[in-house]
């Protein structure tokens, strides 16, 4: 009775409890019954289901479903205590119970193994992992080392015991050694990681499993070797070191910088400085060489402020006299070293000057920089001897060095700019001889182009006319332009390799210069065979042919002038040949004038056949002021039919505005009504067209043709969109309220709407079948046609009605034996004949006068004068001729007749 007052009542089973202690009495090992019964009693309190759990344990010890589902009921009840509540300890009991039968289970290990971790129950927790992974099999190791790992990184776990854990860890699983390496930099062991940081570089087959790349792996092992190089002992920092800086390209500076740093952290300034030395003379690339420049300014800037700092403590030592005393040794040895050079520590000049001389040859080191990157670039070698400008033997050595490094063929730049520019420096300093052999040394190199080996000998010769060397000089261009043999033509060819020397007599510029030295220094003949020679290398230029020219025109040898443009016209084709033309064709006119005009002609008419359209319009007009100064007035007037029938499109309307003008000057203005004529049935555009009509127009006007004019504006109105162009309607609008009436008025105003609708998209046209010449259409088909059309009916009925409106119209077009007259028809109305027109216009004008009986009265009738300008130049010419005639007539006829000429006149 004792026992049993100790267990509280409402831990005994309860009446509602019976039913599932039958069951479970009945078949005590069966899961299925104690599974219901602690579902049942979900709500009861722990120690009441802590007690079905073991019982059901009891029974069934085997269970992995009740242990776990104990167990983690069990972590529930005891996560709101502390960690040294006791019943972690009953906790920890249980899972060693559960684990004699579950060790098996890597879910049980876990529990266990988190709850250790969480007491933070080191030892046992370690000894717990050991018996896990020796429990569990290999397959199954992944679930349990994440754990350890994480138990033997928390803080007070003894570094020795973590490194021995990681190291097995590394022997079950190798791929997660940054992970280890990232631990031993965390414990500031830099030893082992610099060592296991190398040998994974050195594995070729090792994957990083953070995605880090060898490069990122390699630079981490140079900033791990170089801050840390006093504790970092046996691996071989120097070759390391070079080996990346061969490896990666990129990263050049950096490493080169690491490794200098590597060398100052040891205390090995000298050692330091040779590095940084060797790093500027060895990069690439401008970027590389700025970071080891900067660390490099930065290391001497550092060594000099600390040595001014020395200095400063030491002076502060002697100020203090005899502080801490010395032995009579130290006293008498530094009595007898003072003032020994060898014995002075005080480098602070040394250093200062070190520090100087660095930022003086920054140019110099960057210029190198960029001649490594392309040793070929003629413009970096011509910028490095600007450096040393003021030091010739920097500079020699500098020219010297570039004329044998840079390769013609491969050269950026012009490689002959470096020879000329070291021969003109010798020249500066009165060095002749000295600039005449690299000049000739120079003409030797196979240049890429001929251009650059004729520049060569061009400044060769220059050099001799500024020394006043004139025969020299011409000899040189004698021995340049010298064609090579014949036998070294073949050795050349049999090489496969033609050098530009084979060429070089054939240069334009160089005969080009050669001509220039002859014509000031040589005589004419010696000039003439230059040119003539020109003129066989077939190298000769439109410019070379006029010079030529001038220069035998200037000699007077005129013909042979002519000579030479004959040879240049046959020689170029167009565009080039222009300007031989034109030149050689006004020398000649001014020349000959018209002693020889059948030349003349033939010379025109052959340039204007080889002449394009679009450049022939000069031609023309100066043959036909050839013709008008010395020919036929008739042959300029065909000049210039022919000149607006050939040239470009574009250039017509000004042609026949020309035409025109010089028509209307020499045969007067009416000729002009011609060439109007002409130029608006000759197919201009409809803008040229329209401008053309305007002036023929205000020419029949100023004539006093005012039908004439008026006749033009009406064929003209086809091209003026009234509402696009109203320029022309307004000229036609003044023109009619100045010269029409009326009816005319109207009559314009019609055929503006006329236009207007033609141009309207709107307006119907009919098919063109119904408008043959012999058709004929009644009302009817007239609608029947525009309904198919789609007219709406409201305009046929409009269109019908004006038809029958006008019975005598039967049709809209009527049949006309003659050509139909080009006019403007209204719609529905028949257009009448010209005789009524005439008539209907005359009894509009027509004034009422009285009638006169007498017809003996005398109507004195005023009279115009035509202007002169109508007959133009000939008749005034014939004018002349005929009065010159009448005067020699006068003397044989009578006073009478005499006077009644003059009145006539």
């Amino acid at each position: 009775m004792a026992a049993n007052a100790e267990i509280p009542l409402d831990l005994y089973p309860t009446e509602s409890d019976l039913p599932y202690e039958e069951e479970i009495l009945r078949d005590p090992f069966k899961l299925k019954g104690w599974w219901r019964y602690l579902v049942a009693r979900a709500s009861a309190p722990f120690k009441k289901r802590s007690i079905l759990y073991e019982r059901a344990l009891k029974a069934l010890p085997g269970s992995y479903k009740l242990w776990h589902a104990y167990l983690r009921e069990r972590l529930d009840a005891v996560r709101p205590f502390p960690i040294t509540h006791p019943s972690y300890a009953s906790l920890n009991n249980t899972f060693e119970r559960a684990l004699v039968t579950m060790h098996r289970m890597p879910r049980i290990w876990i529990m266990y193994l988190s709850s250790l971790t969480d007491q933070r129950l080191l030892t046992r927790a370690r000894r717990t992992f050991d018996r896990a992974l020796r429990a569990l099999p290999v397959t199954q190791h992944d679930r349990i080392w994440p754990l350890y790992l994480k138990l033997v990184s928390l803080p007070g776990v003894p570094v020795e015991t973590s490194f021995r854990v990681y190291r097995r860890y590394l022997a079950f699983d190798p791929s997660h050694v940054e992970d280890f390496i990232d631990f031993l930099l965390q414990s500031k062991r830099w030893q082992e990681a610099a060592d296991r940081l190398a040998s994974v570089l050195n594995d070729d087959a090792f994957y990083s499993i953070k995605g880090k790349t060898k490069h990122q792996l390699w630079l981490e092992l140079c900033d791990l070797l170089t801050k840390h190089a006093t504790e970092i002992l046996g691996l071989k920092v120097d070759p390391i070191i070079r080996g990346g800086i061969r490896k990666f390209t990129d990263e050049v500076g950096r490493l080169w910088t690491s490794l200098a740093d590597y060398y100052v952290r040891r205390g090995l300034y000298e050692k330091a400085r040779d590095i940084f030395e060797e790093g500027i003379s060895t990069v690439i690339t401008v970027r590389d060489f700025s970071v080891i420049f900067d660390a490099y300014a930065q290391f001497e800037q550092s060594a000099l402020a600390a040595k001014l700092e020395a200095a400063e403590d030491d002076s502060d030592d002697e100020m203090d006299g005899g502080e801490g005393g010395k032995d009579g040794m130290e006293k008498l040895a530094k009595k007898f070293l003072e003032g020994c050079w060898l014995n002075d520590d005080d480098d602070t000049d040394l250093r200062l000057a070190r520090f100087e001389r660095l930022f003086d040859r920054r140019p110099e080191l960057l210029n190198s920089v960029l001649l490594r990157q392309n040793p070929h670039n003629v413009e970096q070698w011509h910028r490095r001897v600007k450096l040393f400008e003021g030091d010739p033997a920097r500079q020699a050595s500098t020219y010297v060095e570039a004329v044998k490094t840079v390769d013609p063929a491969k050269a950026v730049g012009k490689p002959h700019t470096l020879w000329v520019a070291f021969a003109k420096m010798y020249e500066e300093h009165n060095r002749l001889d000295s600039a005449e052999e690299i000049f000739k040394k120079a003409t030797q190199v196979n240049y890429k182009t001929v251009d650059h080996l004729s520049s060569v000998w061009c400044e060769w010769a220059e050099m001799e006319l500024r020394h006043k060397n004139f025969t020299e000089a011409i000899e040189l261009m004698r021995q340049a332009t010298a064609e090579p043999s014949v036998e070294v033509k073949r050795r050349a060819a049999a090489e496969g390799n033609e050098p530009v020397q084979m060429k070089l007599h054939k240069s334009l510029r160089l005969w080009s210069f050669y001509v220039d030295l002859e014509e000031s220094l040589g005589t004419l003949e010696s000039t003439r065979a230059v040119y003539e020679r020109i003129l066989d290398l077939r190298i000769a230029t439109p410019q070379i042919i006029l010079n030529y020219a001038f220069l035998l025109e200037e000699n007077k040898y005129f013909e042979d002038a002519f000579k030479v443009y004959e040879r240049g016209v046959k020689i170029f084709k167009y565009p080039h040949v222009r300007d031989i033309w034109v030149t050689y064709l006004s020398k000649f006119v001014k020349r000959y004038g018209k002693s020889k005009l059948d030349r003349a002609r033939e010379l025109f008419e052959q340039a204007i056949e080889q002449t394009p359209s679009q450049e022939v319009k000069p031609l023309f007009l100066q043959y036909a002021k050839l013709e008008e100064d010395f020919g036929l007035a008739k042959r300029a007037m065909n000049v210039y039919d022919r000149a607006v029938k050939t040239v470009a499109d574009n250039e017509k309307l000004s042609m026949y505005e020309i035409y025109i003008a010089r028509a209307a000057e020499i045969y007067g203005v009416p000729k002009t009504r011609q060439i109007y004529e002409q130029a608006i049935e000759s197919g201009l555009p409809p803008n040229d067209v329209k401008a053309m009509c305007l002036k023929y127009a205000e020419l029949e006007r100023n004539l006093g043709e005012i039908d004439r004019a008026r006749a033009i504006f009406v064929f003209s109105s086809n091209y003026a969109d009234p509402r696009s162009d109203p320029d022309f309607w307004k000229k036609w609008k003044d023109f009619e309220i100045q010269h029409g009436n009326e009816d005319t008025f109207r009559e314009m105003l019609r055929i503006s709407r006329s236009v207007s609708a033609s141009y309207s998209q709107t307006h119907f046209i009919l098919p063109e079948y119904l408008m043959q010449k012999d058709q004929k259409l009644t009302v009817e088909e007239a609608v029947d046609t525009l309904k198919r059309a789609g007219v709406p009916e409201d305009q046929m009925g409009a269109l019908e009605r004006q038809l029958a409106a006008d019975p005598s119209s039967n049709s809209l077009i009527n049949k006309d034996s003659s050509a139909r007259a080009v006019s403007f028809v209204r719609g529905g109305v028949v257009e009448p004949e010209p005789d009524t027109i005439k008539r209907a216009v005359a009894n509009a004008e027509e004034i009422d006068l009285p009638e006169s009986d007498s017809d003996e009265e005398n109507i004195e009738i005023a009279q115009k004068s035509v202007p002169a300008a109508v007959f133009g130049e000939l008749a005034k010419k014939a004018a002349e001729e005929k009065e010159g005639e009448d005067d020699d007539a006068g003397t044989k006829l009578g006073a009478l007749e005499r006077i009644k000429r003059q009145r006539q006149q």
